[in-house]
C-alpha cells in the first residue's frame, strides 16, 4: 500500500496590522523569507513576476507596491526581474501590447514605480507563444506565451476573488489564461453562449466588448414592446464570455451543466503546461484583499464578499487556492454586497454568487494531473501583536 505525499505547506500572513513592522510589505518579505522562494533564483536569472495589470476602470487589481517588494527580492537574491502578462482574448484596455502596456502605466506599474519593466509576454498582437507537450485529458499540448517560457524562473502574484466561470481566480488561473495567448485563451473557453430573447433588453452592452463581432440585433419575434434583441452567431463565437461579463439582465448563457465541468478542467490543464518545465522554480503568492465578485478582467470593482484575510504564500498552486478557498468560506459574507446566500461561515461564497460554477473541478483535476495536492498545512508566519 503507497504512503499519502504530505501536505503542502501554505505560509500565511494575517491582515491585521498594528505597528510598522506589520505592513502588507513587510508580510510579503515574511513570507518570502519563510517560502524560500530566493532559493528559485540563481544570478543573473531572467526572473517573471507574473501578475495582472487590472483592466481600465477596475481599482482592486493588486498595487504595484506589492509588486515593487517583490522585484526589490527577486533582485536581492540574484535574479533579474521583469513584470508580465498576456493580452486578452475580449476587446479592451490590454487586447494588443500597445494598450496592454499603457493600461499598466496608467495603473503605476513601471520602472521607476516597481524597479523592473513590463513585458507583455505574448507580444505584440499575442502571437509569440510556442507550444508545450503535456498529453493530459483535453489537451496534448498547449499553447504558453513565450517570455514564461524563456523566464528561467517565475514569481506568480495572484488576487483571489470571484469569477463568473471559474468560481474563483487564483494561482491556477493566474497560470492559466494570465499565461497563454489568445489561442491558448480560446482552447480554454470552447463554449458558445446564447441570448435569451425574452430577457434581452436590447441595451447593446454585450455588442463593443465581443472580439469577433459576433453579436448584433435581430428583429425581436416574441410579445411585447421592443423590436429587437441581440443574437450571438455561433460560427463567429469563440467562447470568451465577456457579453456575460457585461450582460445586466441574465440574458446570456450557456449549458452550465454540461460545459463549465470541462472548462475547469481545461483551465488546470493549461496551468499545468505554464509551469511544466520549471520544475522548483516557481513561487505563489495570493492576496485574500479586496476579494471582489468579478476577475479584474471587469472594468468596474464591486463590494468584496468577505472582509480582507492576508497574504499566502507556496510552492503549490494547487494548495494554496485551496487554503484561500476555505478561508474566504469561513468568513461571514458581507450583506453588501453581491450575494445573494451562503453568507453563513463554512458557506461557499462564490457559489453564493456564482451558483453554476464548479470551482472543486477546478482544484481537484489540478490535483489529477499533477499540478500539485489539495492537501495543505497552514503556517502563520506574522501573527500581528494585541
Amino acid at each position: 500500500m503507497s504512503k499519502k505525499s504530505a501536505p503542502s505547506v501554505v505560509w500565511f500572513a494575517d491582515i491585521r496590522a498594528r505597528a510598522d513592522g506589520e505592513n502588507k510589505l513587510s508580510k510579503i518579505e515574511a513570507l518570502f523569507k519563510a517560502a524560500g522562494f530566493a532559493k528559485l533564483v540563481e544570478k543573473g536569472d531572467l526572473a517573471a513576476v507574473k501578475l495582472h495589470f487590472g483592466e481600465r476602470g477596475n481599482d482592486t487589481f493588486l498595487s504595484p507596491i506589492f509588486a515593487a517588494k517583490v522585484v526589490e527580492l527577486l533582485k536581492a537574491a540574484g535574479g533579474n526581474p521583469f513584470l508580465t502578462d498576456t493580452n486578452t482574448l475580449y476587446s479592451g484596455g490590454r487586447h494588443n501590447a500597445v494598450d496592454h502596456l499603457n493600461t499598466a502605466t496608467a495603473h503605476g506599474f513601471t520602472p521607476a514605480t516597481v524597479g523592473a519593466p513590463v513585458i507583455i509576454a505574448d507580444g505584440l498582437r499575442g502571437t509569440s507563444f510556442r507550444k508545450v507537450t503535456i498529453n493530459k485529458t483535453h489537451f496534448k499540448t498547449v499553447s504558453i506565451a513565450d517570455a514564461v517560457l524563456d523566464a528561467r524562473c517565475m514569481i506568480v502574484l495572484s488576487h483571489f476573488k470571484g469569477h463568473m466561470m471559474g468560481g474563483f481566480g487564483g494561482a491556477i488561473k493566474n497560470l492559466a489564461m494570465g499565461c497563454a495567448p489568445s489561442q491558448g485563451k480560446c482552447d480554454q473557453h470552447a463554449s458558445r453562449f446564447a441570448v435569451d430573447p425574452e430577457k434581452c433588453t436590447a441595451c447593446g452592452r454585450c455588442i463593443t466588448p465581443c472580439p469577433q463581432g459576433a453579436i448584433s440585433f435581430v428583429p425581436y419575434a416574441g410579445k411585447g414592446k421592443k423590436s429587437k434583441n441581440a443574437h450571438i452567431d455561433k460560427e463567429k463565437c469563440i467562447g470568451c464570455g465577456e457579453c456575460l461579463t457585461f450582460c445586466r439582465f441574465g440574458a446570456v448563457s450557456i449549458n452550465w451543466q454540461a460545459e463549465i465541468g470541462p472548462f475547469a478542467e481545461r483551465m488546470a490543464e493549461y496551468a499545468y503546461g505554464a509551469v511544466k518545465d520549471k520544475k522548483n522554480r516557481v513561487g505563489y503568492i495570493n492576496f485574500l484583499i479586496d476579494i471582489t465578485p468579478d476577475c479584474d478582467c471587469a472594468g468596474w470593482s464591486d463590494v468584496p464578499l468577505v472582509p480582507d484575510i492576508g497574504i499566502l504564500a507556496s510552492h503549490d498552486p494547487v494548495a494554496l487556492d485551496q487554503a484561500c478557498l476555505d478561508l474566504v468560506n469561513a468568513r461571514q459574507g458581507l450583506a453588501h454586497s453581491l450575494l445573494q446566500h451562503n453568507l453563513e461561515p463554512g458557506a461557499d461564497k462564490f457559489k453564493g454568487v456564482w451558483p453554476h460554477t464548479r470551482g472543486e473541478v477546478q482544484l481537484g483535476h489540478a490535483q489529477a494531473i499533477g499540478l500539485g495536492s489539495t492537501a495543505y498545512k497552514l503556517v502563520d508566519v506574522a501573527k500581528p501583536k494585541k
